[in-house]
C-alpha cells in the first residue's frame, strides 16, 4: 500500500469520519474502517489514492462510481451513505459489512449443495436486476466481490468499474475485471451490455456447483482465449448429484454466444424460481405417490378366478358353499383394509422422517433471533448467563471510559434489533467493556509523528485536540509540544492539546542577478539569499572562464524560499565557428560591399568574427 495513505489513520475527514484502520487496498483506492461520529456507527470509507488524485480521467471514473452506486438501494447491494469531492481528496462512505466473501466461503467448503447455489444465485440476480433497471452494469461480478453475512444474506460490493449504460459511446472498451469471470465480449474488448453480468453469474454458479473454475490457464491471456473459443465441461460430469435443470440454467447463463444467453437477469431469475418450485413439487409428489421404495400390493384377478371355482370337500361340520363364500369375501376385505392401513402407517412414518430431515428446511423459515441491547449491562452478568451463552459466543474488548462504571458494556459489534439466523456453533459478538477511570502520566511525544501520537494518546483514554504552528526545527506533521507537558497526571477523558509543526515559513525571495558574476560569488549570493544552488552547467563561451552567463530564473522574480537556481558558467573557450564553403558567387548575385584580400593560394579569406557590441558600452558613431 502507498505509505502516504497512512496519514489518514487517526484523522477525521470533514470533521465527521474518524479513520481507524485499513481493511482493503484496491487498484485505485484504499478502504478504511471508520466511525461516523455524527451517527455513532461504523462505516467503510473508500479514499482515492494520492497518486491518482491529480489524474483527471481517474478522478472522473471515481466520481462516476460514486454517483452510480449512490443511485442503488437494495438489500443485496452494499449501500452508499455519503460522497465527498475536493481538490485534494475524493472518498465514498459505504456500509461496513461484517462477514466473509463468497470466495472465502467456497474455499472453506468446496463445492456447495444445489440448495445453497440456488439461494445465493437468486439473491445475486435480484441485486443485478435492480442495478440493470437503473442502467448500471457491474462488469466485475466474481465471488471476491460478493459478501456473505452470517444470516445467509449476500451483498454485491465494488461497483468500482460500473459505468452508466447510456454513457457507453466509445467504439471499444477495455476488458476489465478478473479474467476467470469475464465474458467473451469483454475478453475481445468489445462494448458490453447487461448480458456480460449474466455470463459472470453463470461462471460463479458453475464454480459453486462443482468447486472448480470452468476455464483456467497459465496466463490471463490463455484464460481469456478459452472464454472465447472453448466450451466448459458439463457440471454433471464432475458431480452426478447436480440437478440437470440447474445445470441447463447455468450453461445457458454462461453461453459464449449472446443470442443463446439469457437476454436479461429477470429471465434468469424466473428460471431459478421455477426450478425451486419444481423441486418442492417433486419432493411432495414423491411422498404422496410412495416412490420412496413403497409399492401397493397388486390385485391378482386371474388367481382369484381360479380359486373361486374350486369346491371344498363336503364333510359334516364343514361350512356350506354359501357360508364359505361369504367368509372368504369377508376375509379378503379385511386383508385388503389391513394392507392399506399398514401402507398408510408406513407412508406416514416416512413423511415424518423426511419432513424433519429434508423437507422442513424447504418450507419453513430458519429459526431467527433479534439481537438485544447489552449496553449498560455488566459484562459478567451477560457472559455468565446460560440463556445468552447458548446463543452467543462472547468476546471482550476493554477500554478506559470515564462516562461508564468499570465492568459496564458500552458497545457491541452487532447492533441491537438486528435479526440473525440461529446457528448451532453460536453467533460471535464482541462486547466493549469499560475499564473505568485510568490515571496516567503524560508521555514524551515531542518530535514524534502526530498520527502515531494521536493513536497512542487515545488508547490511554485521552481526548486529543490539535493545533498547528510554524517551526524551522521540527519536521512537518511532527509534535512540537503538548499541553499539559511531560509527566503531568491525567485521568481518562481528559483533554490534551498537541501542537504540531506545519513546517518552516516559506517566505518570498527576490532572485538576484547572477549573470556576469564569478561562479563562487554566485553560489555565495544564492545561499545568502535563502535560495539553493541547483545544477551548474559549464558551456563554451568567449566570456572569461568561470563567469556566469545564464540563470534559469530571471533576476527580480519572486520565488519561495529554498527554490533551486540553475546557472551556466563559461569555460572561457569560444565556441567553434564552421568554415564557409567555397561556393562561387553566381553572376547574378549582388556585388559584395567588401572584397576579401586575396591569399597566396588565390582563395578569399573568410571575414573576421566580431562579437556584437555590448549594449552597456557606448559605440563611437565615427
Amino acid at each position: 500500500m502507498d505509505n502516504s495513505m497512512d496519514r489518514y489513520l487517526g484523522k477525521q475527514l470533514d470533521s465527521r469520519y474518524e479513520i481507524m484502520e485499513t481493511i482493503g487496498v484496491g487498484g485505485m483506492a484504499v478502504v478504511y474502517k471508520a466511525k461516523d461520529i455524527k451517527l455513532n456507527r461504523f462505516v467503510a470509507v473508500k479514499v482515492l489514492r494520492d497518486d491518482y488524485v491529480l489524474d483527471k480521467d481517474l478522478r472522473r471514473r471515481f466520481q462516476t462510481e460514486s454517483q452510480a452506486v449512490a443511485m442503488l438501494s437494495h438489500p443485496n447491494i452494499v449501500s452508499v451513505y455519503d460522497v465527498s469531492s475536493s481538490e485534494e481528496l475524493e472518498y465514498i462512505v459505504m456500509e461496513l459489512i461484517e462477514g466473509i466473501t463468497l470466495k472465502q466461503y467456497m474455499q472453506k467448503k468446496g463445492a456447495l449443495s444445489w440448495k445453497e447455489v440456488l439461494h445465493f444465485s437468486t439473491q445475486m440476480c435480484k441485486a443485478l436486476d435492480h442495478a440493470h433497471g437503473r442502467g448500471i452494469i457491474h462488469r466485475d461480478i466474481k465471488p471476491h466481490n460478493i459478501m456473505l453475512l452470517r444470516d445467509g444474506t449476500i451483498k454485491i460490493a465494488d461497483f468500482g468499474i460500473a459505468r452508466l449504460q447510456d454513457s457507453q459511446n466509445t467504439l471499444t472498451q477495455q476488458a476489465l475485471g478478473s479474467v476467470h469471470y469475464i465474458s467473451p465480449e469483454q475478453a475481445r474488448g468489445e462494448p458490453v451490455d447487461a448480458r456480460t453480468d449474466i455470463y459472470s453469474v453463470g461462471i460463479v454458479m458453475y464454480e459453486m456447483l462443482t468447486g472448480e473454475l470452468p476455464f483456467d490457464g497459465d496466463t490471463p491471456v490463455a484464460v481469456a482465449v478459452k472464454h472465447i473459443n472453448e466450451t466448459p465441461r458439463p457440471p454433471s460430469d464432475i458431480s452426478a448429484d447436480i440437478p440437470i435443470d440447474l445445470e441447463d440454467i447455468t450453461l445457458r447463463a454462461m453461453s459464449p454466444f449472446l443470442e443463446n444467453r439469457y437476454s436479461s437477469v429477470a429471465e434468469l431469475l424466473e428460471d431459478l424460481e421455477n426450478f425451486k418450485k419444481q423441486q418442492s413439487s417433486a419432493l411432495a409428489g414423491s411422498i404422496a405417490s410412495g416412490t420412496y421404495g413403497i409399492q401397493p400390493a397388486a390385485y391378482d384377478e386371474d388367481f382369484y378366478v381360479v380359486k373361486k371355482n374350486v369346491q371344498p370337500v363336503s364333510t359334516s361340520g364343514e361350512l356350506s358353499r354359501e357360508a364359505y363364500e361369504r367368509r372368504r369375501v369377508r376375509s379378503n376385505k379385511v386383508s385388503l383394509l389391513a394392507g392399506f392401513f399398514c401402507v398408510g402407517i408406513f407412508l406416514l412414518v416416512v413423511f415424518v422422517f423426511l419432513w424433519n430431515f429434508l423437507l422442513k428446511g424447504l418450507f419453513e423459515e430458519p429459526e431467527r433471533i433479534t439481537v438485544q441491547s447489552f449496553v449498560n449491562s455488566y459484562y459478567d452478568d451477560i457472559a455468565n448467563n446460560p440463556s445468552f451463552t447458548e446463543i452467543f459466543n462472547f468476546t471482550q474488548k476493554t477500554v478506559y471510559n470515564a462516562d461508564y462504571e468499570k465492568g459496564l458494556i458500552i458497545d457491541q459489534s452487532i447492533e441491537s434489533g438486528k435479526s440473525l439466523m440461529l446457528i448451532p456453533e453460536g453467533i460471535d459478538i464482541e462486547l466493549t467493556v469499560s475499564a473505568g477511570i485510568q490515571v496516567v502520566n503524560m508521555p514524551d511525544v515531542v518530535n514524534r509523528a502526530y498520527i502515531q501520537v494521536k493513536v497512542d494518546l487515545e488508547k490511554l483514554g485521552l481526548v486529543v485536540n490539535t493545533e498547528y504552528e510554524i517551526s524551522d526545527s521540527i519536521t512537518k506533521d511532527y509534535v512540537i509540544r503538548t499541553e499539559p507537558q511531560l509527566g503531568a497526571e491525567l485521568t481518562t477523558g481528559a483533554e490534551v492539546t498537541v501542537v504540531v509543526s506545519s513546517g518552516p515559513d516559506l517566505s518570498k525571495i527576490t532572485v538576484p542577478n547572477l549573470v556576469g558574476m564569478t561562479e563562487e560569488a554566485a553560489r555565495e549570493l544564492i545561499e545568502s539569499s535563502r535560495l539553493s544552488v541547483g545544477n551548474v552547467v559549464y558551456r563554451d563561451d568567449a566570456k572569461p572562464k568561470g563567469t556566469v552567463i545564464w540563470q534559469n530564473i530571471d533576476a527580480n522574480t519572486e520565488v519561495e524560499e529554498h527554490t533551486q537556481i540553475v546557472i551556466q558558467v563559461s569555460t572561457g573557450v569560444p565556441p567553434s565557428t564552421p568554415t564557409p564553403s567555397a561556393t562561387p558567387t553566381p553572376s547574378d548575385s549582388p556585388t559584395p560591399t567588401a572584397t576579401p584580400t586575396p591569399t597566396p593560394s588565390g582563395n578569399p579569406e573568410p571575414p573576421p568574427i566580431v562579437d556584437p557590441p555590448n549594449p552597456e558600452t557606448p559605440v563611437d558613431p565615427q
